[in-house]
């Protein structure tokens, strides 16, 4: 097994021992290096005064999508930090409704990162578009 095979592992069981991302129902269904796709089924509990999915909770979709796939980016040793995350809101979702979010690394340097993700309805409708950018650092001055 190599490298990126070892780090998208991992990854994989750093995620499943979150409690955050348990909480909220976040599940992994695809990732490899510098690429995530996560996804939610939209309870009564994640909507707005509106009854449509909450613009936090796709924001925290967005921001697990695009921090996974940095962090799958990353050689042994190196994390992240979220510096900048920019949504722009483009649709609804509904309870029911099956959210995905696919992340993807634009560039993961030495110092600074940069990822966009789009989080899609179930049809495939663009709901949300977002980009972020980190800052890359030793693994324990992350912790």
């Amino acid at each position: 097994m190599g490298d990126a095979d070892d780090r998208v592992r991992e990854v994989r069981e750093r995620l499943a021992r979150s409690r955050f991302h348990t909480r909220m129902g976040i599940r992994l269904d695809a990732l490899e290096p510098g690429a995530s796709e996560l996804s939610l089924e939209v309870g009564k509990d994640d909507v707005n005064l509106m009854g449509t999915l909450h613009g936090g909770v796709i924001a925290s979709l967005a921001d697990a999508a695009t921090g996974i796939a940095m962090l799958s980016a990353l050689e042994e040793g190196r994390s992240h930090l979220t510096t900048s995350l920019q949504l722009t809101y483009l649709a609804p979702a509904r309870v029911g409704d099956t959210v995905t979010a696919s992340g993807r690394v634009l560039k993961a340097g030495s110092r600074f990162g940069y990822a966009e993700a789009d989080v899609r309805g179930p049809d495939g409708t663009l709901l949300a578009r977002a980009s972020a950018s980190f800052t890359i650092l030793p693994e324990r001055a992350a912790q």
